[in-house]
């Protein structure tokens, strides 16, 4: 047992600043608000589209490559592990069919790899790939889909005869009330040279009509000719190992690209995830936010700029550069030290938080994840990812879960060792019963239904060890709520007694429906059991003046 959590459980955390309480409704309140930003009420279920479950085998075309085959292309490691770097069926037909899965979870969004269309063989250039192995493309084929031929052109491997983008995006909204993220990119296509002859589509590019507008005709960057007008939309230097390195000054590339993103919304897309954003200028950002925001006004967009300095990422955040969010890796980086050490503490995640003072346009904009398909899942036991959940669904931000994650599926592995390995349906049923599914599924189902975690200030109390305690409070447009978050991720229950900002009348702790009447002076005493967390809410205007005065604090910087 840990000694903080012993300390926690004799003589409990009393946050003993009173807060002088009303117990009538304020006329005409302030408005607190972490953000307006309509997007912030959604939760995010992240799938890589080929990985997830192979609803339509129709479309897996096993033969597809000839020399060079696409499907199932396995990589053999130690110990009778593998990973794969070819396609192994999973499509949009798939998701459709656990669609009920993911929301009964407590998401309202997915967000799906590029369903663009890809070349037809693996890539036989460059290094060729190995178990546990990273920037090698050699063997590789374009089943995670951010290696595009066509930009305008869903990849055959993953719409059906009977399910395009279009009627798979009007049967999530419609059917389940399921947002879609489309992941897009601007930086590179295809490898596009070293191959030993050159491949089809690889280095290609195909406008809307299937006519060719790009060719790198297998020539190294330094090669191609400027008089050239199929080699007109890359740069004539590298960019990552042999992909095309697009030019994003050229005028006419950057109306392919954002006038493709812009044919992706009107088949559905709610949303988008900007991959590599930092490979990109701000200019070109900034344009196309501009242009899609003249149709779009309200269209949400988060980048993946992977770094973890907040003072480089937060650039694509300010409106000069676009107003684009961004996945939140300096919290990654902290999720990752508190939810896999046991001997942590919560004060690491206080940390990152940036509410005030901070770098970010809006700091509760941000896409809040532990991990992804670019680094290794995080490596915890069954209740620390509990206790993971537990924060990503009751603090400052958008949730972001990897799937699998539900059942801690291939914790610790990474890229190429097993972190993109396929799910599956048997997988999906497995998930159902476990432990992590369960917890999951409680507490996003409480942020789903609890404006004041989805939008809300936080105000913090105590930050220590394994235990944390803040307030999320909503009072704009119409809604008055306040919710208290007690979390305690040691291994034994923990004693909360808070007063601080403490406002009396009724509270219901969601996840037990149990009620307190707090009256004026008392504190709200609770016991939160290992590996979980309370929130308990209270509905109405906020009362008090030193716990307004502190509200209206935070709001200078919203």
């Amino acid at each position: 047992m840990k000694k903080v959590t012993r300390l926690a459980s004799a003589i409990g955390l009393v946050l003993s600043v009173s807060a002088c309480a009303s117990t009538q409704p304020q006329k005409n309140a302030h408005e607190f608000y972490g953000t307006k930003e309509a997007f912030a009420k959604e939760a995010v279920y992240f799938l890589m589209t080929d990985r997830f479950v192979d609803g339509d085998p129709s479309n897996n075309f096993p033969e597809q490559g000839g020399k060079n085959p696409t499907f199932n292309r396995v990589l053999k490691g130690p110990d009778g592990k593998v990973a794969n770097v070819g396609y192994m069926g999973g499509d949009l037909r798939g998701v459709v069919n656990n669609a009920d899965f993911i929301r009964d979870m407590g998401f309202t969004a997915i967000w799906l790899t590029p369903i663009v269309d890809n070349p037809d063989e693996a890539y036989a250039g460059g290094e060729p790939i190995e178990f546990g192995g990273a920037f090698k493309d050699g063997g590789k084929t374009g089943y995670h889909g951010y290696w595009a031929n066509n930009f305008y052109k869903a990849d055959e491997h993953l719409v059906s005869e009977d399910l395009s983008f279009k009627q798979y995006t009007d049967i999530l909204r419609d059917q389940y009330g399921i947002k879609t993220v489309f992941d897009i990119v601007a930086n590179h296509g295809s490898p596009s040279f070293d191959m030993v002859e050159d491949q089809p589509k690889f280095g290609e590019l195909y406008d809307i009509d299937g006519n060719l507008v790009a060719d790198h005709m297998n020539l190294p960057p330094s090669e191609l000719d400027p008089n050239n007008p199929l080699h007109a939309f890359f740069r004539n230097t590298p960019d990552i190992m042999q992909l095309s390195n697009l030019d994003d000054t050229n005028p006419d590339l950057k109306d392919y690209l954002i006038n493709s993103y812009l044919y992706w919304i009107e088949q559905g897309a709610d949303a988008f995830r900007i991959d590599t954003i930092k490979h990109v200028p701000h200019a070109f950002w900034r344009e196309m936010a501009d242009r899609i925001r003249e149709q779009y006004p309200e269209f949400y967009m988060f980048g993946e700029s992977f770094d973890y300095n907040p003072y480089f990422i937060a650039q694509h955040t300010l409106p000069k550069n676009g107003r684009i969010s961004v996945l939140d890796f300096p919290m990654q980086s902290a999720m990752i030290e508190v939810f896999e050490n046991e001997d942590s503490s919560f004060a690491k995640l206080e940390e990152v938080l940036y509410l005030t003072h901070g770098p970010y346009h809006n700091p509760y904009d941000l896409t809040i994840f532990y991990d992804n398909h670019d680094m290794a899942r995080i490596n915890a036991t069954d209740d620390n990812f509990i206790n993971a959940n537990n924060w990503l669904f009751t603090a400052r931000g958008i949730p972001v879960v990897y799937m699998g994650s539900e059942m801690g599926y291939m914790r610790g592995t990474k890229e190429h060792a097993g972190n993109r390995n396929y799910y599956g349906q048997d997988n999906i049923e497995r998930a159902k019963s476990h432990p992590i599914h369960k917890q999951l599924t409680e507490i996003a189902n409480v942020r789903k239904t609890t404006p004041a975690l989805q939008r809300g200030l936080q105000l913090n109390l105590q930050f220590e060890g394994d235990t944390a305690a803040f307030y999320r409070i909503l009072q704009a447009d119409g809604i008055a709520q306040t919710a208290l978050v007690l979390l305690n991720k040691g291994d034994e229950a923990a004693s909360f007694s808070v007063d601080k900002h403490m406002q009396s009348g009724q509270w219901q702790e969601q996840l037990t429906g149990v009620s307190k009447n707090i009256g004026p002076g008392e504190p709200l005493n609770a016991t939160v059991n290992a590996n979980d967390v309370q929130v308990w809410v209270r509905e109405g205007a906020v009362q008090g003046e030193a716990l307004q005065e502190a509200l209206h604090a935070l709001m200078k910087y919203r």
